[in-house]
C-alpha cells in the first residue's frame, strides 16, 4: 500500500551537504573518512517518495556507506560545476554514475541553472534566430521548452536535438574523466536504450540518449549495468511510496521500492567485482 501523509514533506530526507558543495543531498550524511562508495546521479538516485532508495539498498547489503549524491532532476552540469562532489565521487571505493538525460545541461541554445538543472534560464540569440516566433519568457523548465519547440517545428527540432546529443557526450566524457577507475556507468528506465534514431522521441527516459551515446562515453575500463524495470516492478504503482495528496501524480511517475531494489540487485554483484 501507499503511505499517504496529509501535509509537506512525508519523507524526511535529511538534506545534507558533502564537502564544500553548495548542493543539498538525500541524507543522512555519511561518513566518508574511511572507505565508501558513492552514488551520482538524478531523481531515480535520490528516490524521490522512496523510504529505501537503491543506494540504501546496497549500503544495507554491502556494510559500506554509500554516499547518495542523487540530485532531484540533475544534468551533468550540476557535478561538473561542484568540483567537490566529483572530488567525494573519485574517492570513492567503487562510484556509480545514472545516466541522465541531455535536456538538462547548458548548450549553444539555451542555459540552465548550474545547479538545478531542469531550470530553463533563457535562450541564446542562435535559438531566437531559428525560433523566431517563440517567445522564450514563457518557459520555465527544459522539457516544457523542447516538447514546445518539436510541436513547433519537428524539422528544425532535430538541429537542437543532435546539439544536445553532442553536448551531453562532451560532458559525460568530462564527467567521468574526473572520476577514478572503478566505476559503474548505471542505465535505469522502463525501457531499454534505444537505437539511434533520426527523430527524436521525448517520451522516452532518460532523454535524447541511446545505445550508440554510452558506447561512446562509457570509459574502456568501466562498468556498465542496464537496469530496466520488470513488468512486475512497473505493475506495483506507487506501493511502498510516502507522498501527500498532492503528490500522487508526481509519485506515480516515480519507480517505487520494487524498482529499486531490482536495480540494487543488479548492481551488487558488479559492485562486488570491482572492489
Amino acid at each position: 500500500m501507499a503511505y499517504i501523509f496529509p501535509g509537506e514533506g512525508s519523507l524526511d530526507y535529511f538534506p545534507c551537504r558533502y564537502g564544500s558543495s553548495r548542493v543539498l543531498f538525500r541524507g543522512p550524511k555519511r561518513d566518508i573518512e574511511r572507505a565508501y562508495v558513492a552514488v551520482l546521479g538524478g531523481t531515480e538516485t535520490y528516490g524521490k517518495f522512496v523510504p529505501l532508495p537503491f543506494p540504501d539498498l546496497i549500503e544495507r547489503e554491502l556494510g559500506l556507506p554509500v554516499a547518495n549524491l542523487g540530485c532531484m532532476n540533475a544534468g551533468p552540469d550540476v557535478f561538473l560545476n561542484e568540483v567537490a562532489v566529483t572530488e567525494i565521487a573519485a574517492k570513492a571505493t567503487v562510484t556509480v554514475v545514472q545516466i541522465l538525460g541531455a535536456q538538462n545541461l547548458s548548450n549553444r541554445y539555451y542555459a540552465v541553472h548550474p545547479r538545478r538543472n531542469d531550470r530553463f534560464l533563457g535562450a541564446t540569440p542562435l535559438l531566437r534566430a531559428i525560433f523566431p516566433r517563440v517567445d522564450f519568457t514563457e518557459f520555465n523548465f527544459t522539457r516544457h521548452v523542447l516538447m514546445s519547440l518539436q510541436q513547433a517545428s519537428a524539422d528544425k527540432f532535430e538541429v537542437i536535438a543532435e546539439e544536445l546529443r553532442a553536448a551531453w557526450v562532451a560532458r559525460m566524457k568530462l564527467l567521468l574523466s574526473r572520476l577514478g577507475p572503478r566505476t559503474i556507468l548505471l542505465w535505469v528506465s522502463d525501457q531499454p536504450p534505444p537505437p539511434p534514431a533520426s527523430k527524436a522521441d521525448l517520451t522516452r527516459n532518460p532523454l535524447l540518449i541511446d545505445r550508440e551515446m554510452i558506447h561512446a562515453v562509457q570509459p574502456p575500463n568501466a562498468a556498465y549495468v542496464e537496469a530496466v524495470f520488470s513488468p512486475a516492478a512497473n505493475s506495483q504503482g506507487v506501493d511502498g511510496m510516502a507522498f501527500a495528496p498532492m503528490e500522487a501524480p508526481a509519485a506515480a511517475g516515480l519507480p517505487g521500492p520494487a524498482a529499486h531494489q531490482e536495480v540494487a540487485d543488479l548492481l551488487m554483484p558488479v559492485i562486488h567485482q570491482l572492489m
